[in-house]
């Protein structure tokens, strides 16, 4: 992990800053009436099941139910980004996103192919569509590394990607960024 408290959000800070400014955005984390679709690839299946628990945990905290909530089965993480354009663009569009999986770094070249491409496929997604696609899609160098950022607490990484997406359909439905 590479935050520290000298690299954190000072939320202090905020209140001066909306001085500064003329609109302010800030999101939240309400979930009721929110549509979510979780892409997870079933590679490293154990590790992207402890993110998928934890992020389901937070949606749930947050009010989103779970008739609202659709889950796919990608085999792997680089075929992640062509269900999440699904979930995005099809007959019942979701709000948001979420991708869980891991890619490990092995031996071999692989693992930056996989990495680089799903992380890309994923931006992509988000950006042609307008519908928040987190990448939740774990990139590290150990299979301890994962598992340190799959535990379940409040540094396992699907939390962090749900709470992101249900932040990111706040913000877009504010101010000047909503349609």
């Amino acid at each position: 992990m590479t935050s520290t408290d000298q690299t954190e959000f000072d939320p202090t800070s905020a209140v001066e800053l909306r001085g500064r400014v003329g609109e302010y955005l800030e999101g939240h984390h309400d979930g009721p009436g929110l549509r979510i679709g979780l892409v997870c690839g079933r590679f490293n299946g154990g590790i992207t099941t402890r993110l998928l628990h934890a992020a389901l945990d937070t949606l749930s905290e947050a009010g989103v139910d779970r008739a609202d909530i659709s889950l796919a089965w990608a085999p792997g993480a680089f075929e992640v980004p062509l269900l999440a354009r699904y979930f995005a663009t099809g007959p019942r569009p979701v709000d948001a996103v979420i991708t869980l999986g891991a890619v490990i770094r092995g031996d071999t070249g692989h693992y930056e192919v996989v990495a680089g491409e799903c992380a890309r496929g994923v931006q992509s997604v988000q950006l042609r569509t307008g519908v928040p696609v987190i990448f939740g899609v774990l990139t590290t160098n150990t299979v301890d590394q994962a598992l340190e950022r799959s535990l379940p607490d409040e540094s396992n990484k699907g939390r962090e990607s749900a709470l992101t997406a249900l932040e990111m359909v706040s913000l877009l439905r504010q101010g000047s960024l909503a349609r």
